[in-house]
């Protein structure tokens, strides 16, 4: 039996599962949001309702949290979730639940759960990519999840844009202050921020993503246009990955990734800008949703 649990910014998901993946308990709370203590008490609260309806008792507990965890103090930084910084999560958790704790980026928890039964089931190399209020990744090799020396595996939303057009440069402002990233051009914000500005709109008060899918679906030419363009930037995005890693499938996640036409015109628009002459990686969409996750997180 394994346990999982998704800090997110607004809830708290706990699921238990069995050896072979089947779901066997969930539950969830809302965060208490700027309150450490209270999110501790909240998991500790969430793990006893799950064994108490099952009558099991998982031996440790993996948890997914927004950010980058430092692999040596499981500290985290770089989340939204700003009170969790600074602070001794895994150590203050392991202490509350009694048992051991393993800690991961969400988006890592989120490539672990599609590799070991999802889109990227029986692949030797499998990246995940979040399309949603930001861009993250994680990359799985051989089942294990990668997380790098310096805790930043995967963090494809923070390197440029490749090939940048000369109305793209220098590109708005990253979440992270730097003008230009990949989260800055194929976030679900971001998409809908490109969209206001070619249509005149106020950006902090235009359509969001899924009103612009649904005027693109209505033949909306400025709407078909920002899907074009996100096309080709996720295209030379990807293809920058696959250039480094070469994986073998690229499983997409979030908001963004429900939308179907992405896997018949996305690849060719990263085969384009591949090294060589080959090009075999899968392009997919994820399987277990927004359980991903919490899923992952229980494969720690």
């Amino acid at each position: 039996m394994r346990m999982g649990v998704d800090y997110g910014g607004t809830k708290i998901e706990g699921i238990l599962l069995d050896a072979d993946g089947s779901e066997r308990a969930r539950a969830r709370v809302p965060t208490p949001r700027f309150d450490y203590d209270g999110g501790v008490a909240a998991i500790k609260s969430l793990m006893e309702k799950l064994e108490s309806e099952t009558g099991a008792r998982v031996g440790s507990v993996g948890i997914g949290v927004p950010g980058s965890v430092d692999r040596a103090t499981g500290y985290v930084s770089m989340g939204n979730s700003v009170w969790l910084h600074g602070r001794d999560l895994r150590g203050d958790l392991a202490q509350a639940l009694e048992r051991p704790v393993k800690i991961a980026n969400d988006a890592n928890c989120f490539a672990l759960s599609e590799a070991v039964d999802g889109g990227g089931a029986g692949a030797q190399v499998v990246f995940g990519v979040i399309l949603g209020t930001g861009v993250g990744g994680g990359l799985v090799v051989n089942g294990a999840l990668v997380e790098g020396v310096n805790a930043i595996a995967g963090e494809c939303g923070h390197i440029p844009l490749p090939a940048p057009l000369d109305d793209e440069r220098p590109g708005p402002v990253c979440s992270c202050g730097v003008p230009g990233h990949i989260e800055s051009w194929l976030s679900g914000p971001s998409f809908a921020a490109d969209f206001a500005r070619r249509a005149g709109l106020p950006v902090e008060s235009g359509p969001k993503p899924a009103e612009i899918l649904a005027l693109a679906e209505e033949g909306d030419s400025v709407a078909e246009e920002t899907l074009l363009r996100f096309e080709d930037r996720l295209g030379r995005a990807l293809a920058c990955i696959i250039n480094v890693i070469d994986p073998d499938v690229i499983v997409l996640g979030g908001g963004l990734s429900n939308v179907e036409r992405f896997y018949r015109t996305v690849p060719p628009r990263i085969e384009a800008h591949v090294f060589g002459d080959k090009f075999f990686t899968r392009l997919t969409r994820n399987v277990h949703g927004d359980s991903s996750g919490v899923r992952g997180a229980a494969w720690l």
